[in-house]
């Protein structure tokens, strides 16, 4: 469609690698392959966050496996950028020298 786009992520597994080399395989195709990726990239990352959790969930229940993650992901469409994050990642952008504040990230005692 002409937009440039770029995908960035890291994950950091919980308890071992597994749910982190899962995802890190495969929320950039769930996200790519969303139906919203074009209209609204927002929507295609959250759904996409948590189609990859329900298909690990599955993978984890027949293979027994006992790891989790957290992750961070930014998604550039044109001039716009997009963050989807859970767990307690961060995220950071450095504009002309200066920190800003893109999210609040997940802690404990935060409802």
């Amino acid at each position: 469609d002409g937009i440039d786009r770029a995908y960035f992520a890291v994950f950091d597994g919980h308890g071992g690698v597994d749910a982190a080399n899962y995802s890190a395989t495969h929320l950039h195709v769930n996200v790519g392959l969303h139906e919203e990726i074009v209209k609204n990239p927002a929507e295609a990352l959250k759904c996409s966050f948590q189609k990859t959790d329900e298909m690990f969930l599955f993978k984890a229940k027949r293979e027994k496996l006992r790891s989790g993650t957290t992750g961070v992901s930014a998604l550039i469409v044109g001039n716009k950028l997009h963050i989807a994050w859970l767990g307690d990642s961060q995220v950071m952008l450095v504009q002309q020298g200066k920190a800003v504040t893109l999210m609040e990230p997940h802690k404990p005692e935060r409802e």
